[in-house]
């Protein structure tokens, strides 16, 4: 979340930054403003008067001493009579600052000053482009979920059986380059620097809250009601969350991890041609990078994140392109995001595979999650993030772009993990 510094003292700047994001802020700023000063007044009166409280019972000890206990008796009746203040100011305090948070959870974060205006991902800015895009012949483009009936790597019917639809069960050939493209991410990452980590699939309420999945995505995240635990919608949150409520060592920093996970998504209201197949479901495969950084370096943090994803798309070999999501397309809790997509030959279409962002210190205040420098001064971290890489789209693409008379031909970095150069 915002921190209430920054609204204070730049209310006017925080109001047109949140324009961005097609988000009106005047209201609410207004309101948490004037609720932030009541909490202030509030706890100075509280503060004046606990203070009093203490001077007085410093009093009534002495007085006893001395033997006037008349006169103690009178301090005493004043200390309880204070006692009802007290706790009345205590209470408005406690209810001010609840107020406040729950304004400050309900604003999303300040866009960077590079976000571009506009309304939806139809105003996203392509930044980089690469790779060639595959040209198939007419007679041999079948989209995936054919492709996968045919050659026996996805059974979508069994997964509705099972579950429901958007939960498909990969077999054979299909299971394994799943877990081909898991090692190889995973592996990938750990040679560039990461630090593996293997996180639970439920969160508490704390947690959704400390990314941000609450409240905004309350209605997308599979919500386990007995023990009031939700199904990650990606490894994000736990991994995210391992450094709530901690007070780290600027010496750790930057500190980069990178973790595989089933991803659970609710996508409600998500209909039509573009969620056929792999193209959108309930649950899938992800791995995903986690960074946490000094505010001063984690802009160059992102771009290393951006290349390293690209690195990862072209030793596919598949077609991508990066985009600069605009302030209508850019999530609730981002400051700046990169999409990576690549390209599908058969739907002849791009496929998101990637978001890589950075939130600044907008989950890091929700948290709490904090560093000591050198000087001992204590200062919010920043956090960032990003799919290395989500897996549905990437193979849809990989059996689109590479299907051939003979089959579906593996690229190159994947076979030493799927142990076969083809699919027949």
């Amino acid at each position: 979340m915002l921190q209430i510094k920054e609204i204070i003292d730049h209310p006017e700047e925080v109001i047109k930054r949140l324009a961005v994001k097609h988000f009106e802020g005047k209201e609410i700023v207004a309101k948490l403003i004037a609720c932030d000063e009541e909490r202030r007044a509030a706890q100075q009166k509280l503060d004046h008067m606990l203070s009093e409280q203490k001077k007085l019972s410093r009093e009534i000890g002495e007085k006893m001493k001395q033997g006037l206990r008349e006169e103690a008796e009178v301090l005493k009746n004043s200390v309880q009579a204070m006692k009802d203040e007290i706790q009345h100011l205590d209470e408005t305090k406690c209810a001010k600052e609840a107020e406040v948070r729950e304004m400050l959870l309900n604003i999303p974060n300040l866009p960077h000053a590079s976000v571009p205006l506009g309304n939806g991902a139809e105003d996203n800015e392509v930044v980089a482009t690469g790779g060639e895009l595959p040209k198939l012949a007419s007679d041999n483009k079948l989209p995936h979920w054919e492709l996968a009936k045919k050659y026996g790597l996805i059974d979508f019917e069994l997964g509705v059986k099972i579950s429901g639809a958007g939960f498909p069960v990969y077999t054979g050939r299909g299971a394994r380059l799943q877990r081909a493209l898991i090692n190889f991410f995973l592996e990938s990452a750990i040679e560039s620097g990461f630090n593996e980590v293997e996180p639970p699939y439920v969160v508490n309420e704390d947690s959704g809250y400390g990314t941000g999945q609450l409240p905004d995505k309350e209605g997308q995240m599979y919500h386990v009601g007995l023990d009031n635990l939700y199904l990650i919608p990606t490894a994000e949150v736990p991994v995210t969350n391992i450094y709530r409520d901690v007070i780290l060592d600027e010496k750790d920093l930057p500190i980069r991890n990178v973790a595989y996970s089933a991803c659970f998504r609710r996508e409600a209201g998500s209909y039509g041609k573009d969620v056929r197949g792999l193209n959108r479901l309930h649950q899938f495969n992800k791995v995903e990078i986690v960074c946490i950084e000094r505010p001063e370096e984690s802009y160059a943090t992102l771009d290393k994140m951006v290349h390293y994803v690209q690195s990862l798309v072209e030793k596919l070999g598949l077609p991508w392109r990066i985009l600069r999501l605009c302030g209508g397309d850019i999530s609730f809790t981002s400051a700046l995001t990169f999409d990576f997509e690549v390209f599908s030959a058969a739907q002849e279409r791009w496929l998101e595979v990637s978001s890589v962002s950075n939130f600044e210190s907008y989950q890091a205040n929700r948290m709490m999650c904090r560093y000591r420098d050198a000087n001992n001064k204590i200062t919010l971290c920043h956090t960032l993030n990003g799919s290395a890489l989500a897996l549905p789209r990437i193979v849809a693409a990989l059996l689109e772009n590479n299907q051939t008379p003979e089959g579906i031909v593996v690229p190159e970095v994947l076979r030493p993990y799927t142990k076969f150069d083809i699919i027949k």
